[in-house]
């Protein structure tokens, strides 16, 4: 048996008895032994392997697989550019907690910085992440967040044997983790708020954990009883400070809203449960900090105060028209309990946080680790394969960015909403859509017909042009990938309606309160 062959093996192996289930792949020539030795394993049915031809998409994929699974997913390419290209993916699971295993074969070490072909530094290439970088075997701990793993092969690269080195394989059970749970101890009006990562716990432990406490969630499709509209009427200084709180409790980050980030600031008494406050985020402040939920003991909690917000919520009846926001509404609002449904960012993931009624029964995700347009298509179809049904809703530039995604479609039921403003829709909300030349280098127009791109592709698409199109298009039953193009009013014209909406439900809930 040869080296290189004997160290793919055993490494490929040894993930098996880990528990590493699911591995991707990207074709390359240094990168044969492991290629070689995971097929192995998926002959004998001892894992799910997927071919991608693109390494920055293949590691996306692996990412949507890790957040749909919360296990270490594996994802190997060749050496030198193929390795760069793993990147924004690494970067996004560091910054997520998301458990994707980097494993980059490499030239041997005494080939580095000799001109030899395809050969760089992989060691440390990602930033924050540490490369276990080896031409033997040594076992590595599965952690939370993501490794690199830096494999050194010489030729030969082909196994000259046939041994069944499969044999006898033991996959080790997983073990749950007892986390230990402090008490703190609060009184007064106080409400917890959720970021969109939720800090990596599941809904239904922070709904215990809240117990009575008023919950303001990014994401309102995971918390029922969350507080509906609060980015909107939030956004009113003069409403903050009347609803302002004794204390709160943020579990994971605001990633979202500046009216949600300024009504925290604005309490003197903020408590954090972060899993990543001692690495990634590690310069948070608050009064304290945690990273497990603690246990609540909570003392004189008025229901005034939380008669309050609930007449603010009310007050914000939203009349709207057919826009991005409409859409936000009336897709959360049908989409089938057991669903999983992926959010892109900008635009997509904020219209929903203000203008979608809470519920339950979907499982969300996001890549808000960095909240990045890159990789978006991967990412939902690492999910969606591991899914019996499974939405998306993605902005033009977004789905432009990852076209090369479509190259491999799958095979699981997932329909792809792709709103279609014609360019970067989230800066017309921001200062930058006053200054001089905004339509070249923040409007970004694309002036692509979607249609005919996504034909090109033999995927079988849809244009949304109104609220009874969009309904039909979500409850009629489908089989395979569809696209759907949601054609809504110009960017302009959106964020002009957007500034209406957020006056009247100031106006509002301020005649509400009786503050105006």
């Amino acid at each position: 048996m040869n080296t290189s062959t004997d160290l793919a093996r055993s490494y490929i192996k040894y993930l098996i008895e880990a528990g590493v289930s699911d591995f991707v792949i990207s074709p390359g020539s240094r990168n044969a032994p492991l290629s070689i030795a995971a097929n192995e394993a998926f002959e004998k049915g001892l894992i799910d392997l997927h071919i991608k031809l693109d390494e920055r998409g293949a590691a996306f994929f692996a990412l949507g697989i890790s957040k749909a699974t919360d296990n270490y997913v594996a994802v190997i390419c060749t050496s030198g550019t193929a390795v760069a290209n793993y990147a924004p993916a690494a970067l996004e699971a560091l910054h997520s907690g998301n458990k994707l295993l980097l494993i980059t074969a490499d030239r041997p070490s005494k080939l580095r910085k000799t001109g030899s072909n395809q050969t760089t530094d992989q060691v440390n290439i990602f930033q924050g992440i540490s490369t276990h970088d080896t031409s033997t075997f040594n076992p590595i701990k599965l952690e939370k967040g993501p490794i690199h793993l830096n494999l050194q092969f010489d030729e030969p690269l082909l196994p000259n044997d046939s041994n069944d080195w499969l044999q006898g394989i033991q996959i080790s059970p997983k073990v749950a983790e007892v986390k230990k749970r402090e008490i703190l101890k609060l009184s007064g009006n106080g409400l917890v708020i959720v970021g969109h990562d939720k800090g990596g716990f599941p809904p239904e432990e922070i709904e215990n954990f809240a117990e009575n406490l008023l919950i303001i969630s990014e994401d309102p499709l995971s918390f029922e009883r969350s507080i509906a509209h609060s980015s909107i009427f939030l956004a009113d200084e003069k409403i903050r400070e009347y609803l302002k709180p004794d204390f709160v409790i943020v579990i994971g980050r605001t990633t979202l809203s500046r009216s949600i980030n300024s009504f925290i600031s604005e309490c003197k008494n903020q408590y954090v449960v972060d899993p990543l406050a001692k690495s990634i985020n590690n310069q948070r402040t608050a009064a304290k900090i945690y990273e497990n939920l603690p246990q609540l003991d909570i003392r004189e909690v008025s229901e005034q105060y939380r008669r309050d917000f609930e007449l603010a919520a009310k007050s914000c009846e939203l009349d709207l028209n057919w826009s991005e926001q409409l859409f936000a509404r009336t897709f959360t609002k049908n989409i089938p309990d057991g669903s999983a449904l992926f959010i892109g960012s900008s635009r997509p993931i904020r219209d929903i946080e203000g203008f979608a009624e809470p519920r339950s029964g979907i499982e969300i995700y996001a890549n808000r680790g960095l909240a990045g347009i890159d990789g978006n298509i991967s990412t939902i179809f690492g999910i969606a394969a591991k899914y019996e049904r499974t939405y998306a809703v993605i902005g033009d530039l977004t789905f432009l960015h990852d076209l090369s995604a479509l190259v491999s479609p799958i095979d699981s039921d997932c329909r792809i909403f792709v709103i279609d403003n014609n360019g970067g829709g989230i800066f017309s909300t921001l200062p930058q859509a006053n200054v001089e030349g905004f339509e070249r280098i923040f409007g970004t127009p694309h002036n692509q017909n979607l249609s005919k791109i996504i034909t090109g592709f033999d995927i079988p698409h849809e244009v949304i042009k109104n609220d009874s199109d969009l309904q039909r298009a979500i409850i009629h039953p489908n089989h395979g990938l569809k696209i759907f193009i949601v054609e809504v009013p110009n960017r302009e014209t959106m964020a002009v309606n957007l500034k209406k909406i957020y006056a009247k439900a100031s106006n509002a809930v301020r005649i509400g309160f009786n503050l105006a």
